[in-house]
């Protein structure tokens, strides 16, 4: 199983306004709402691969009751820590003209210590059957960056397959805690190691760097693809380069999280790192032709997968 763990959950609002212009009063031509979260789409692409999943997190107010009821709704098992502040929404405007999409987070809720310590004793029995704990997306406002390794360094005492999935200081100090991987974007890798990417030798090379830092394992997600680096074994070295086939995208939104979600479930069913990653970039492509983050028709991936193009690398070599 895989438990999902989701902190600063949301709802999300997503409008589609064709020929949106900033300024102007504009008419919605269609609008859903879903629960959101990476670890929440983590879950629903999981689910739809049909691996056993269950979400928890925090959830509070009106919001937080709302975003349970749409998880249940879709069949997805859920056990959240209700919280006394009010979950987050966030509200997303798509103009399918352009393909352009404009986004609005709230922070999200304030967190008190005893409600963090309730998620502790949930997240220690949850995990009782899991193979493999996912920690995605960002932390509530004020809560210490520092979390996310705590909870990393308790999985990883049970044995478990620590994910992580973050940005900024809490993914620097989780990635400290040596998760089993760690999957950042472009952006989110950049941050890590202090530069910009300007060639396929600097993703090569981040992918060291990375890995420096304490993941045992690392996935740089890109647009169309992914770069990655698997040490199962410390004398094994498997590092492979991945290119979705070209494709006229409805939403990006969620792709990573599809990545990931796709790779784990492909991992569980002792499939190769090179074959994970094959069917990851498949799904997470096929996930792009459809609105909505966690969704994706299996049969458009097992498609697609065919099309992948995978490279092996070799290490960059340094300069003396």
């Amino acid at each position: 199983m895989i438990v999902t763990v989701t902190l600063n959950a949301a709802i999300d609002r997503t409008l589609l306004v064709p020929n949106f212009q900033l300024g102007q009063r504009h008419r919605a031509s269609e609008g859903t709402t879903s629960a959101g979260g990476k670890g929440i789409n983590v879950a629903r692409a999981a689910r739809r691969l049909g691996v056993p999943v269950v979400c928890t997190g925090l959830a509070g107010g009106r919001t937080g009751t709302l975003l349970v009821e749409e998880l249940t709704n879709e069949g997805i098992l859920n056990d959240f820590v209700r919280i006394r502040g009010e979950s987050r929404t966030s509200t997303a405007v798509l103009d399918p003209t352009s393909n352009v999409y404009t986004e609005i987070n709230e922070w999200g809720p304030e967190v008190a210590d005893d409600e963090l310590d309730v998620l502790r004793e949930k997240l220690t029995y949850l995990s009782q059957g899991a193979a493999y704990v996912v920690f995605a997306g960002s932390l509530p406002r004020d809560v210490d960056p520092g979390l996310y390794a705590e909870l990393i360094r308790e999985a990883n005492r049970r044995g478990l397959m620590t994910v992580l999935d973050s940005e900024g200081e809490a993914l620097r100090l989780g990635i400290e805690a040596e998760p089993y991987l760690v999957a950042p974007n472009l952006r989110e890798a950049e941050s890590l190691v202090g530069h910009e990417f300007v060639d396929e030798e600097d993703l090569s090379n981040a992918l060291d760097e990375i890995a420096e830092l304490g993941a045992r394992n690392v996935i740089i997600t890109l647009d169309a693809g992914c770069y990655a680096r698997f040490r199962e074994e410390r004398s094994d070295d498997v590092r492979v380069r991945a290119r979705a086939p070209r494709l006229e995208a409805i939403s990006t939104v969620g792709a990573g999280d599809t990545l990931l979600a796709a790779f784990i479930a492909a991992r569980m069913n002792d499939r190769s790192y090179e074959d994970a990653v094959r069917s990851a970039v498949a799904a997470s492509a096929a996930s792009v032709l459809e609105a909505g983050p966690g969704k994706f028709d299996i049969r458009e991936a097992q498609r697609l997968a065919s099309h992948v193009a995978l490279d092996r690398l070799e290490p960059v070599r340094q300069d003396a």
